[in-house]
């Protein structure tokens, strides 16, 4: 297995989690969605939307360093398009649009992986933080990156669910994502 199709799997699984919680979520009364959780980003809905923006933010910082790749440029153009809901509280219609655009994005990231040529993954991502140290780093680090941040994000609503004792194995082992 190359280290493309790996991140192709990371994708596909990431967008099957995203996926059963959101069926989980949907099940929720937006009131519970939208209640202080005590988590850094407030509420489960925040969470979710803090996801999404993770996506978008990262789809962003990729653009430059996968400008040499036509299909992969057309994969986060899709990403960086989808709008998120504003910030604060959400009503349920806009919990939906939440939804609907993180399936979205999900569906553009596992198009971005797909397109990957193996020199597109040592592509410096640049970065204007650290004071510049480093100026940039591998495209390959920062997919990385983007998986732990979904990963993370996903677990501490893992936990507010294991609070409310909300069945939520929606991150374990998934083979599905080898096909």
């Amino acid at each position: 297995m190359t280290i493309t199709e790996t991140f192709v799997i990371f994708a596909k699984h990431n967008a099957e989690s995203d996926e059963k919680l959101v069926s989980i979520l949907n099940r929720m009364s937006n009131a519970e969605r939208e209640k202080e959780r005590g988590s850094f980003y407030g509420s489960i809905s925040a969470l979710v939307r803090h996801i999404l923006g993770g996506t978008g933010f990262f789809g962003h910082l990729f653009t430059k360093a996968l400008s040499g790749n036509a299909e992969a440029s057309r994969a986060l153009a899709d990403i960086t398009a989808i709008k998120r809901p504003p910030e604060g509280a959400l009503d349920e219609s806009q919990w939906k649009d939440l939804a609907t655009a993180l399936a979205a994005a999900d569906k553009a990231y596992i198009n971005l992986t797909k397109a990957l040529r193996p020199g597109d993954l040592d592509a410096p991502v640049e970065l204007d933080w650290y004071g510049g140290k480093p100026a940039s780093v591998p495209l390959a680090f920062m997919l990385q990156q983007l998986t732990a941040h979904n990963v993370h994000h996903r677990g501490q609503i893992s936990q507010i669910l294991d609070e409310l004792k909300i069945d939520n194995d929606y991150s374990g082992i998934n083979v599905a994502a080898l096909t």
